[in-house]
């Protein structure tokens, strides 16, 4: 497709429809749930024997297994995402519980008033970020002591939760972002040519792509905030939620993926050309 785009179209358009297609294919597994959700919303009758979030809950896992069948994914990137989906799913609980949101409709693979499919939702996201820094041959410099990013990651999740209790610090944490990463590049090839964005961009902008795919939740009724109808837009407030989980899920995938960071000195290392 690659060679395709580059004989027909001029330089700059091609690396455009490559880096779009690639991202296409990064975010599969997000892209096949929305999908599920969706074709689910419009087929899916209530005296059918099995409950839809049954049915988006069978169907995640079965992808999942698809994708460690088909090395979509390795088992060292799937345990770091099964991370991610747990840490998911407990603020999942801890959120319901609170009143933040809701998931109306019955299931038998729900506990605690949480499906057990949404896990694979916070998955999804761990799952692009690790297929993303493979196909863009992802490098990131100048990258922060690790240690930082750990207790910013920490302390981004455990707000979550403390906000209710406590004074919501996020105001600084968005701060500490750029603090932390403002100088931090992502290096990526889309074919032959090195390009860049600073980090907390690509963050902003994957923040509004799932702010996209939240809205499509909420009118499919699959979840609603407290006090939302399905017709209404999702509060552009959790731009900044995504914003900041972002950062605890790209933590968790840079656990197996330290190959790609690089400390302020440490020359960025060129990739011989792969085939594609």
């Amino acid at each position: 497709m690659g060679d395709w785009a580059r004989a027909r179209l001029p330089y700059g358009l091609a690396e455009l429809a490559m880096f779009v297609l690639k991202q296409g294919w990064a975010c599969l597994f997000g892209g096949l749930l929305l999908g599920a959700i969706l074709l689910s919303k419009a087929v899916w009758q209530a005296d059918w024997p099995l409950h839809r979030y049954d049915a988006l809950f069978l169907f995640a896992i079965a992808t999942q297994a698809l994708f460690l069948w088909k090395k979509l994914e390795t088992w060292e990137e799937a345990r770091v995402i099964a991370l991610f989906h747990l840490t998911g799913t407990a603020m999942e609980w801890f959120k319901v519980s609170a009143g933040s949101w809701a998931y109306p409709e019955p299931g038998l693979f729900k506990l605690m008033g949480v499906p057990l499919f949404s896990g694979f939702m916070y998955a999804s996201v761990g799952s692009y970020m690790a297929r993303v820094i493979r196909i863009f041959d992802m490098r990131f410099a100048p990258y922060p002591p690790f240690w930082m990013t750990l207790v910013l990651a920490v302390a981004i999740y455990v707000n979550f939760f403390a906000h209710h209790f406590l004074p919501d610090i996020r105001v600084a944490l968005f701060a500490a972002t750029v603090l932390i990463y403002g100088r931090t590049r992502i290096w990526f090839r889309i074919h032959d040519h090195d390009w860049w964005m600073p980090l907390p961009l690509a963050a902003l902008l994957s923040s509004g792509a799932l702010w996209v795919a939240e809205n499509v939740g909420t009118r499919t009724g699959t979840w609603l905030y407290g006090g939302q109808n399905p017709d209404q837009w999702v509060s552009f407030a959790k731009l900044g939620s995504w914003y900041l989980l972002l950062y605890v899920a790209f933590v968790s995938v840079t656990l197996v993926l330290r190959s790609a960071l690089y400390p302020a000195g440490q020359p960025v290392q060129r990739y011989p050309r792969q085939a594609r």
